[in-house]
């Protein structure tokens, strides 16, 4: 059996009813209902073949030999099972790295195929009750379904005993003393028995087998006091029940019992809801390809395959409403095209014969006949996966102070429930049991843990759906707190297509010849310049009619110095070869001509050849956004490595005052320093292309243009519209999501400190501290969850700025 792999990251669900396939040995189709049952250890050895990794992991680049995989868990509520996940996955032989997120679910497991497989780490985690899925498995968003449906039935049979319960209950409140028979009282307490065992050994299952798995490995989660209290307090309820003359049988706690039980379980639900809603976005753009497409045979017929079987070269028909599983050129048809969550650009995009379309992106109306040209990692979609993937694991440092103290916590809370319940026992032991059960339970740290990562998911997703990629959750919070941004000039002050508007050349080399050589390095660069200079050279070419000598040139042994251009070596006609060097006037040697265009010159080894003057625009919308930064108080300069007259006149035209040209990546990074050794917060706006440097040295990075190599970005920001206008809603939400963060822990520590002491005085009941612990986690939630809407385009530009403006010499 062959199957074509064509994707790292692609999702690899198949439906066998519909897809006329070879079946894969991914784990999308293990659950296959004509495949003859098979248990867990049985389907993950599946996953152990080669051919099935890149389904679900990538090649590691930082460490060779290894692979990167992503995982969903499942069985996970709180900061310490990331903790006891994270410990597990890091004692098996041959992991190196372990990220895991309580907040989405989600892993990023690190592990070399020489010392260990995928089925020996995923089976280090059943053991202690949880099970890691493939991100990408169809399984996952199914399992979830599933569980959220067994919770609704959880919820719903502990709400009809619990209201069946407190009815039994209501009596023995507000009847006065002789009003009840002791044997009907004996009565109603033997009903509320009855009625608690569905609560117990249906509702309550999850918690207990929790619990038995942190007792059994000598671990702790929050569901173990929680456990404890239930257990508790039915026993305590029970032998009050059972000896109605015992040291218990003064009162029984059913009607606290199966509150309790109610609370907790209809909080969780709304934390699962409410989890799907702030995550959602990320899980949105996650898994917006296609099953399985339908592909054009050799004898024009249609036959629909799964997508791990496209290839590059393949035609396929996308209908309306369908995703486009490849980039790829339209060869047939016209439609509507959303790209929304790939580029930002919110409104729908026309797409006909010739046009390119992206993978991910949405076929509103009429169908496509498209040629696949990039498939799999390839893609940009691939990139955007692979980016939103790690930032989905990544913890913010609140989040890891947390992280760090949840278990000690716990520990502290099993100790002062227990110090509780020995203060009061020599008073009366049934209170005594009952303080130490709400001392357990109103303290568990579900909300403290929750604050800081649910505030932070919601914002990547809603920065997700404008356009706006995180790489880093932690780069949220350090943003609120910067007070200077530094911007490039060329392609983001600026826009990133230029115009060839005079070259000079020295004696007896031709315009014409010094562009078609120029045009042969820049063909090996991404940047602005070197796009403008090679489509300059073939559109002259095309006008007579020299279109494939151009292409037929090719530079060979291209280096490139940073932030200065491009070094190689030309073969031209006669077997004569040239060294050429192509870039700023200072790497070139090339004289100076006046004129406030860029600048950009061609030499060789005899010296310069020429230089191209090369006139930009000004993006229309950067005038306002500078702007609106200013008035938020922040500090504006622009570093360029290009000439002072051009930056200068580009900084004065968007209003920023502090303006230096002629730097290189290394006097940027110095400024940089210097001004961050001054105590200030800098945060670098650049094209991504040649400011590695000083985007990696910077507090937070912004990289902007839909021309960046996501994959070698290290921005902690991509602007994928390539718009300045969302760089204002960004910082503006960063700050409302510190605002959040900061109003939940405050929130969290003050439930704390006013419930503890309520709970250890014995005035708190365990159902009031099951309602409060409830509620607590749900005002986290719901207050990160305003963070959850996407970002409205900012500031808006105004009729004087919407043409663009051509940057000419004043």
């Amino acid at each position: 059996m062959h199957v074509k792999l064509s994707s790292p990251l692609l999702s690899y669900r198949q439906d066998m009813t519909q897809v006329n396939v070879l079946p894969s040995l991914t784990a999308a189709n293990l659950t296959d209902q004509a495949a003859p049952p098979m248990g867990s250890a049985d389907r993950l050895k599946l996953l152990d073949d080669p051919a099935e990794w890149a389904a679900f992991s990538l090649p590691e680049k930082d460490t060779a030999g290894h692979w990167s995989s992503s995982v969903v868990f499942e069985g996970m509520h709180c900061a310490a099972c990331a903790i006891t996940l994270e410990d597990a996955l890091r004692a098996v032989p041959g992991v190196s790295s372990v990220q895991i997120s309580s907040a989405s679910h989600r892993g990023r497991i690190v592990w070399s195929p020489e010392q260990t497989r995928p089925s020996e780490w995923m089976q280090s985690v059943e053991r202690f009750g949880y099970k890691a899925v493939p991100a990408n498995d169809a399984r996952a968003h199914e399992q979830r379904r599933q569980e959220a449906r067994r919770m609704v039935w959880r919820l719903s049979v502990a709400a009809m005993c619990m209201m069946q319960v407190m009815m039994y209950a209501t009596p023995a409140y507000v009847s006065a003393p002789g009003d009840i028979s002791p044997e009907s009282m004996h009565l109603l307490r033997w009903a509320s028995w009855v009625l608690s065992l569905p609560v117990m050994f249906f509702s309550c299952a999850p918690f207990f087998g929790s619990a038995w798995r942190d007792l059994r490995e000598r671990q702790i989660s929050m569901d173990l006091p929680v456990a404890l209290g239930m257990l508790v307090t039915f026993v305590v309820s029970s032998l009050g029940t059972f000896e109605p003359m015992g040291p218990f049988g003064a009162e029984v706690y059913f009607d606290s019992l199966t509150m309790f039980v109610f609370f907790l379980l209809m909080g969780r639900w709304l934390e699962l809801r409410l989890r799907d809603r702030t995550a959602g976005a990320l899980e949105a753009v996650l898994n917006r390809l296609p099953d399985s497409v339908r592909k054009r045979q050799q004898d024009g017929s249609w036959e629909r395959i799964s997508i791990r079987r496209l290839a590059v070269g393949d035609v396929i028909e996308v209908l309306p409403g369908e995703a486009f599983a490849g980039d790829g050129r339209v060869l047939y048809g016209q439609s509507q095209v959303d790209e929304a969550l790939l580029t930002g650009e919110s409104l729908p995009l026309t797409r006909q014969a010739g046009d390119r379309v992206v993978a991910g992106s949405h076929n509103l109306s009429g169908t496509l006949e498209v040629q696949i040209e990039q498939v799999g990692a390839a893609t940009r979609y691939a990139q955007i996966v692979a980016l939103m993937e790690s930032a989905s694991v990544s913890k913010p440092s609140m989040a890891l102070l947390v992280d760090r103290w949840a278990k000690p916590f716990l520990m502290a809370v099993l100790l002062a429930s227990l110090a509780s319940a020995i203060y009061w026992w020599p008073t009366d032991p049934a209170h005594a049991l009952m303080v130490a059960v709400a001392v357990l339970i109103v303290t568990c740290p579900c909300a403290l843990s929750l604050a800081t990562p649910a505030a932070m998911l919601a914002t990547a997703g809603a920065l997700a759906r404008s356009g706006v990629l995180v790489r880093r959750l932690e780069a949220l919070q350090n943003l609120a707190a910067i007070d200077t941004i530094i911007f490039d000039k060329t392609g983001t002050l600026t826009r990133d297509a230029f115009e060839v508007a005079q070259i000079h050349t020295r004696s007896g080399v031709q315009s014409q010849q010094a562009l078609t050589w120029a045009s042969a390095l820049a063909r090996h660069s991404l940047h602005p310049v070197s796009r403008a200079l090679r489509s300059e050279a073939r559109r002259q070419a095309q006008l007579v009619g020299d279109l494939p000598a151009l292409d037929a040139l090719l530079a060979q042994n291209v280096s490139e110095a940073a932030g200065q251009g491009l070094r190689g070596h030309l073969a031209i006609s006669g077997g004569v070869g040239l060294t050429l060097r192509l870039g700023s006037a200072s790497f070139c040697q090339a004289p100076a001509f006046d004129g406030h265009h860029l600048q950009v010159s061609l030499a060789d080894d005899a010296g310069w050849l020429a230089t191209f003057e090369l006139a930009e625009e000004l993006r229309p919308e950067a005038p306002t956004v500078v702007a609106e930064l200013q008035k938020m108080g922040l500090t504006l300069k622009v570093l360029s490595g290009d000439g002072h007259a051009a930056v200068a006149q580009v900084a004065q035209s968007v209003g920023i005052s502090d303006a230096r040209g002629g730097c290189s990546p290394q006097d940027k990074l110095q400024a940089l320093k210097q001004w961050q050794a001054q105590g200030h917060r800098v945060a670098m706006v650049g094209d991504g292309l040649n400011d590695g440097p000083v985007l990696a040295g910077a507090d937070v990075s912004f990289a902007l243009g839909q021309a960046v190599p996501l994959a070698q970005s290290k921005a902690d920001f991509v602007l994928m519209g390539g718009q300045l206008g969302v760089l204002v809603s960004t910082v503006l939400r960063s700050r409302q999501t510190l605002r959040i963060v900061k109003q939940n822990l405050v929130w969290a520590a003050v439930y704390n400190a006013a419930c503890v002491p309520l709970a250890l005085m014995g005035f708190l009941p365990a159902w009031a501290a099951g309602l409060g612990m409830a509620l607590s986690s749900l005002l986290v939630v719901l207050n990160a969850l305003r963070l959850a809407q996407g970002l409205t385009p900012h500031p808006p530009q105004n009729a004087a700025l919407t043409q663009s403006t051509k940057l000419t010499p004043t």
